[in-house]
């Protein structure tokens, strides 16, 4: 089998509730998400997506064209069932830019599964639970505007949420006692400041809230101050834009730095290095949230399927990103129910692509 064609699409997603907003005003209301499609002379194929966000990591939509106008003709009639070649040959001609190789790399997953006849999870190490508990992230707004959402979403069946946080110190604090107050036992709660704290401002938060029942995701930008703060708060430590590659989890570990991952597909580069991350990180005994940065129903396939065959002990929670965007991109999708994520057993990622939404191809590699 060979790789004959890959077609390169773009779509827009606004998000549903129209602004999506974090730490240091950044803000989204419309994500640009990328979607390949790989065609071989077998008549079998696949498809992967990839939506970085600017304001989020070092990442954006017209960086994934550019550089899959440097990978694409070079993977023209290689075997994508060999994803580790493939790989190997994305490495030796991108350096870097991993979130680049994400789509190149789903997309070949799904081809080998479908040629295997077997879905990706059986693949990734097997199907462990039925479905998987999801958090739903709170915008970020007036702690009473963030309870009210929290209790919209509890009728959904929601019980954990992650709560955008990174603002002024007061204000913080104040948003999180509140929050906390609100939740009901059994809820969990995440306060992802996405780097937006100085190094000081996250230890007077972690003070200010000490004995309270919550998370800290990502308190600093640079990752050495998000070591200090580990050293010095009562409350468990997740890091997200910080934990990039296999390299940023073992160092982690070695400083005592964290206690929960974010795992996010595009930040490592697609299925292959995702999987390995997750590995490394129940070899290491630190338990993960399995998602990615953003996107519609093909990204959300590929993230349930990592989800689904993590040990349930090391899985905290993963997300269905299809919800959060008001637009659709393929069919037999994830379904979320009652807070839980449930993924097909139908070969490969289990999606047929809309055609119609997706529209002509912005390149195709031949």
């Amino acid at each position: 089998m060979r790789i004959s064609r890959i077609s390169v699409y773009q779509l827009d997603l606004p998000y549903v509730g129209g602004s999506y907003d974090w730490a240091k005003g950044k803000s989204v209301t419309i994500a640009d998400s990328t979607v390949v499609r790989i065609d071989t002379d077998s008549d079998v194929y696949g498809v992967g997506e990839v939506c970085p966000l600017p304001v989020y990591l070092p990442s954006y939509p017209g960086g994934v064209r550019a550089g899959l106008a440097e990978l694409g003709p070079q993977l023209i009639g290689l075997d994508p069932t060999k994803v580790g070649y493939i790989n190997t040959v994305m490495d030796a001609c991108l350096c870097g830019h991993n979130y680049v190789k994400s789509a190149i790399d789903i997309a070949c997953w799904d081809v080998l599964g479908k040629t295997a006849n077997l879905p990706l999870h059986t693949l990734l190490g097997g199907r462990q639970v039925d479905a998987m508990p999801m958090y739903r992230a709170v915008s970020q707004d007036t702690s009473e505007a963030m309870v009210e959402a929290i209790r919209e979403y509890r009728e959904d069946g929601y019980r954990q949420f992650q709560l955008k946080s990174g603002g002024y110190t007061a204000d913080e604090i104040e948003r999180i006692c509140t929050v906390v107050d609100a939740l009901l036992p059994g809820e969990l709660m995440i306060a992802d400041a996405n780097t937006g704290w100085r190094h000081d401002e996250a230890l007077q938060v972690a003070a200010a809230t000490r004995g309270l029942d919550y998370y800290i995701e990502q308190p600093c930008e640079r990752y050495e101050d998000c070591v200090a703060v580990a050293r010095h708060a009562s409350q468990p430590i997740k890091l997200d834009e910080s934990m990039q590659s296999v390299r940023d989890i073992l160092r982690a570990h070695h400083d005592d730095a964290f206690d929960v991952a974010s795992i996010k597909i595009s930040k490592f580069g697609g299925l292959s290095k995702a999987r390995l991350a997750r590995d490394v990180c129940i070899s290491i005994g630190v338990p993960m949230t399995v998602e990615d940065v953003w996107g519609s129903d093909i990204t959300t396939a590929a993230l349930a399927h990592l989800a689904v065959s993590t040990l349930p002990k090391f899985l905290m929670n993963t997300t269905n990103l299809n919800k959060y965007v008001t637009v659709s991109n393929a069919d037999n999708g994830p379904v979320g129910e009652n807070s839980y994520l449930r993924v097909s057993d139908a070969s490969g990622l289990g999606v047929e692509p809309k055609n119609d939404v997706l529209g002509k191809p912005i390149a195709v590699y031949e």
